[in-house]
């Protein structure tokens, strides 16, 4: 009778993922995954070929949570992109190591921003949108804009340089695009 696996390609994955959480990519070993698991080397490699398959996996795993963020997250302003930014900055505060695996360090990869923020359900081109739709005349070139200004504040966060209220924050949002709007 063959032996039972106790331990699953998603208990692997889960506790990766929760790695990630609490001290980054970088943390993801395979000594380390398997001390956390409870288990030795054998079980990740059985069902990853490398160290490289595993961090894709928890990278995929992390674009899925940050769009479930993103989809939850509570809508404030009818200014566009600000709510997309508002929860980009506060994603960059409440899930540091998270928001650095797909928006800063660049180590796993595969996907732009663009693509990231885009998702399947086409945020950055809904508000691409809602800035046509307000007026704007040159709606792609507005997101740049913004989105330096968003980027910038987020990296912000991550050092603790950027520490407005959420409503500061809006506020901030709304005049930056009402300030690229007249330009």
């Amino acid at each position: 009778m063959a032996r039972k696996e106790s331990i699953t390609i998603d208990m692997i994955l889960d506790t990766a993922f929760n790695m990630v959480k609490e001290s980054g990519i970088e943390s993801v070993t395979a000594r380390k995954v398997a001390a956390a698991a409870g288990c030795s080397t054998q079980p990740i490699f059985r069902v990853y070929k490398n160290m490289e398959e595993l961090q894709k996996a928890v990278y995929d795993k992390t674009i899925g949570y940050f769009l479930e963020y993103y989809k939850a997250f509570e809508k404030k302003s009818n200014v566009p992109f600000t709510n997309l930014g508002l929860a980009y900055i506060t994603f960059a505060r409440e899930e540091k190591n998270y928001f650095k695996l797909l928006f800063v360090n660049g180590i796993v990869g595969g996907k732009s921003m663009y693509e990231l923020l885009n998702g399947e359900d086409g945020n950055v081109v809904k508000e691409i949108n809602l800035a046509r739709t307000m007026g704007c005349s040159n709606p792609g070139h507005m997101f740049m804009k913004m989105w330096i200004f968003i980027h910038g504040a987020a990296c912000m966060t991550l050092s603790g340089d950027f520490d407005l209220t959420d409503e500061e924050t809006i506020s901030l949002l709304e005049k930056s695009y009402e300030s690229f709007a007249r330009e």
